[in-house]
């Protein structure tokens, strides 16, 4: 019975497919239209049908490839970010610290947890780090193994937080400070607000995360993926001793982030210069470990071939808005979304604008790509029905983050459930319920930045 389970629950894979197909079919329902723009800023009220050809019915095939084009810059960090990760793990120093916190903190999970699900909220909240996890997600399958846990209290370990940073970022430049600097708002302003609301989701999806956990291990048949197998590949070695030669190599790496989050602040630092960082970090770390350098090559060769199918999974899902912007209609999306906004009352669009920037999310599931075609029509919206344009940040900024939780367009999401094997629909069921409590924290957040002028 339970064998038979896992063939009615379509893969990550499949379910991206139809997503696919879906958007090809929409293309011919919806009209042909855009927006004229300034760089990548969007005019206002610069909406206009165009005309546009029939996608070739064949599209959906024809535009994997430039789906996998489009995410070369994420596809190849994975990969690499693999590799490096397969380094470091060879050293045995990331093992060993997963043991330390097995050992200090397995007994006591609020601990554990919470501090795991804050320390990658905080890294999503200022330097906007979301594809740099991918990483530690059999790690911490592992780990939640150990604890006799399951997969899905791991991811929700990574996503959760993760979710939560992005949706309540505090200086997230990928995110905030670019939907501040197109809505004419000081950069890094109101950030208190945002480090308070931070807080409070974060101890609400603590509590979620914790609630599940604690049903699993007094009754692990009620686990969302207790028929899936998790017999090889996430298993922690024997030697998890925390020798001093694996406390240099962590401090190689704790150097190494505090490099990259000096670069994003101070220099503009992206995907290009982390790989870099990274790759640095691993010939470092190899050298303190004393590796060989073909025990090197062979464990980048290993650890880059453990991520192969969530770089694949993360190229599929960029097909969807490839064939989306293919057939001129997202756009038109946008456009009849926003435009009923102009004549609502402040609290009512406030609330509208959460879920405008809900939907658009769906389709547009890159956060500073959001950015630059929302927020120039949210802004001026915002003075129109007479709220703040800080508030129509706040308002782009939980749509896009708590939305990344659970939209299957989003390529990081669905590589991270591929690799902890973990079905969407089951993943849907655990993160569906939270979503409901962040999303009322976040009506009541609008409403009140509406009362109070925020």
């Amino acid at each position: 019975m339970s064998a038979s389970r896992p063939s009615r629950v379509p893969d990550s894979l499949v379910l991206i497919f139809g997503l696919i197909l879906l958007a090809q079919l929409a293309t011919y329902v919806l009209p042909a239209g855009e927006f004229e723009r300034e760089g990548r800023q969007v005019v206002r009220g610069s909406y206009h049908a165009v005309e546009a050809e029939p996608l070739p019915v064949l599209t959906f095939l024809t535009a994997v490839p430039a789906g996998l084009v489009e995410a070369a810059d994420i596809i190849f960090f994975i990969l690499i970010i693999g590799g490096v990760f397969g380094v470091l793990r060879a050293t045995g120093a990331i093992d060993a610290l997963i043991g330390l916190a097995i050992r200090r903190f397995g007994g006591r999970p609020v601990w554990l947890g919470g501090g795991m699900v804050t320390l990658f909220a905080v890294g999503s909240s200022t330097v906007g780090m979301a594809e740099e996890y991918v990483p530690f997600v059999p790690l911490l399958v592992a780990m939640c193994l150990a604890l006799e846990a399951d997969a899905v209290v791991a991811l929700g370990i990574v996503y959760v937080g993760a979710g939560v940073g992005y949706a309540c970022a505090a200086l997230n430049p990928f995110t905030v400070l670019i939907a501040q600097n197109i809505a004419g708002v000081g950069l890094t302003s109101g950030q208190g607000v945002r480090w308070l609301l931070l807080a409070i989701c974060l101890t609400i999806g603590t509590h979620h995360i914790l609630r599940y956990l604690r049903r699993v291990q007094a009754d692990p048949t009620r686990s969302l993926v207790a028929d899936v197998s998790y017999a090889e590949g996430f298993e922690l070695p024997d030697d998890l001793r925390l020798t001093p030669v694996r406390v240099a190599v962590i401090s190689v790496f704790a150097a190494g982030i505090g490099l990259f989050v000096y670069g994003v602040g101070a220099r503009e630092w992206y995907l290009t210069e982390l790989t870099a960082v990274f790759l640095g970090i691993a010939l470092v770390a190899a050298a303190v470990a004393r590796l060989s350098p073909n025990r090197v090559a062979r464990e980048f060769y290993v650890g880059a071939a453990e991520l192969t199918t969530t770089a694949i999974i993360v190229g599929f899902a960029r097909t969807i808005q490839v064939v989306l912007a293919q057939g001129q209609v997202i756009d038109t999306v946008i456009n009849g979304l926003a435009a009923p906004l102009e004549s609502w009352p402040g609290h009512v669009a406030a609330v509208g604008m959460l879920a405008v920037q809900t939907v658009c999310n769906l389709f547009i599931p890159s956060g500073s790509g959001q950015a630059y075609i929302t927020m120039p029509i949210m802004a001026p919206i915002a003075d129109l029905t007479g709220l703040t344009r800080q508030t129509a940040v706040l308002a782009y900024q939980f749509g896009d983050g708590f939305t990344n939780m659970v939209v299957p367009t989003n390529p990081v999401l669905m590589g991270m459930l591929a690799l902890a094997r973990i079905p969407y629909q089951r993943w849907l069921r655990f993160v569906g319920p939270l979503l409901l409590k962040l999303y009322l924290v976040a009506i009541l957040a609008l409403i009140l930045a509406v009362q109070w002028g925020y």
